[in-house]
């Protein structure tokens, strides 16, 4: 790979002086020079992007990862197939991070969707596809394979990793022994008791979900140590509990094409159309962990607090599907009223709208009144559920929340408060729809 990879970085690596390389086997700390050009904490997507630009940009690099091996996230992501983008323009990109996405501007600026999947399949010969909603994965559909293209990058790049290392704090050098009164990061300490100095650092160790994967929020720590605000933690794209418990009657039904709405103090602050999920314990799939952004941190707040509306039959309108109602009560006059809902709806959700809509289920269909009819519409059109709580933040594909954007320059990544200090990835204040959108 040659100077593509630099010139279209997301991250503004330049300015530090070519060193020799140390080269040195995963672990191998033997190797390890107490000083080098630029280190970078976490093995994720982000640390390795980075990692790998610097060295190719000529610097001397060290990663830095506490885990046995590389990329454990992102090889499980995207249920092992590893959703790496979204193929849509910058504008798009910023619409669907609705946390923080201006801030990305730069960087999207430097490296877009279509520069990304040239980096991968034309510098990493990794062949790549583009599917519905214009999500980008590998041809061979195996996240592993990402990372084995990145592990392989990092190797011909000459990046030196440090496996089974933790980083416990952060070297910082006091207002009176830095430049101009700015102070400075000056390395990292490990849990070996070593310190490792460096110019410059990247810490890029994730947020708090997927905890097993090492994502157990030592940035954070570092940030806050080094005078940085940590904006409110929450989960997103994240299943949802409800109060009800008749969704345990429910579980694995996946509904396709519906609307759910979002309520909160009687007012609808969102509506996601697609598919959605039936769990033990509430409501999951890809329109609910869209939407659970917006509802987890109101009912961590207040548990109770937001309504959803799921809406079976979008395309009608309530008096459209009432003359539906009418047509298949009509064909089905000596059917009783649990077995005349056949056509209307999946047969598992049958037993909980006759319960709901409060109508005897012995009842021929043709002594249904008007009043009941109109209330089984009602229900059909808006079947509503309780948002106790989000399920716990280890379960969530994102954390919401993170080092304040205001703090850090958007063109480099760069602290504002400490030189040479770098944020990337997760641990940052930015989070994005599912669908490829934060990778």
């Amino acid at each position: 790979m040659h100077d593509h990879w630099a010139s279209s970085c997301r991250k503004n690596l330049a300015g530090i002086g070519k060193t020799d390389r140390q080269f040195y086997r995963a672990g191998g700390s033997s190797k390890l020079n107490d000083e080098t050009d630029f280190i970078v904490v976490g093995a994720g997507a982000a640390g390795i992007m980075a990692a790998c630009t610097g060295a190719r940009q000529g610097l001397n690099v060290v990663l830095i990862e506490k885990n046995k091996t590389i990329g454990r996230k992102l090889a499980i992501t995207g249920a092992g197939r590893c959703n790496l983008t979204n193929l849509s323009d910058v504008n798009q990109l910023v619409i669907n991070t609705p946390g923080n996405g201006r801030f990305l501007y730069s960087a999207f600026q430097r490296l877009n969707s279509e520069a990304l999947m040239d980096l991968f399949q034309r510098d990493l010969k990794l062949p790549l596809k583009v599917e519905r909603g214009n999500r980008v994965f590998p041809e061979s559909d195996r996240a592993q394979d990402v990372v084995g293209a990145l592990a392989k990058e990092l190797k011909d790049a000459g990046v030196q990793i440090l496996t089974e290392t933790k980083v416990t704090g952060l070297m910082i050098d006091s207002p009176e022994d830095a430049d101009a009164g700015k102070r400075r990061v000056s390395g990292v300490k490990l849990h070996t008791g070593q310190e490792l100095k460096s110019p410059m650092v990247l810490i890029a160790t994730g947020g708090l979900s997927y905890p097993g994967t090492g994502s157990t929020g030592d940035g954070y720590m570092f940030a806050r140590s080094a005078g940085h605000q940590v904006t409110e933690l929450t989960p997103s794209l994240i299943p949802l509990e409800t109060r009800e418990k008749w969704v345990k009657q429910l579980e694995g039904l996946s509904l396709v094409n519906v609307e759910v709405r979002t309520i909160y103090e009687g007012k609808q602050l969102q509506s996601e159309f697609g598919e959605m999920l039936f769990t033990g314990f509430g409501v999951s799939g890809p329109i609910i962990l869209s939407l659970s952004r917006t509802i987890s941190p109101l009912v961590l707040h207040k548990p109770g607090s937001v309504l959803i509306e799921i809406d079976l039959k979008p395309a009608l309108s309530k008096e459209e599907l009432d003359l539906r109602v009418q047509r298949d009560f009509a064909k089905m006059v000596r059917k009783i009223y649990k077995n005349a809902l056949d056509d209307l709806l999946p047969q598992k959700i049958i037993p909980v709208i006759i319960e709901l809509s409060k109508i005897d289920p012995l009842k021929p269909v043709h002594q249904i009144t008007k009043e009941e009819r109109l209330r089984l519409v009602c229900l059909l059109k808006s079947l509503q559920l309780t948002i106790h709580n989000p399920r716990p933040i280890a379960e969530a594909i994102v954390t919401a929340g993170g080092v304040h954007t205001k703090e850090l320059n958007p063109k480099t990544m760069e602290s504002k408060l400490v030189s040479g200090l770098y944020f990337a990835g997760e641990v940052v204040d930015v989070d994005a729809y599912t669908g490829g959108f934060n990778l």
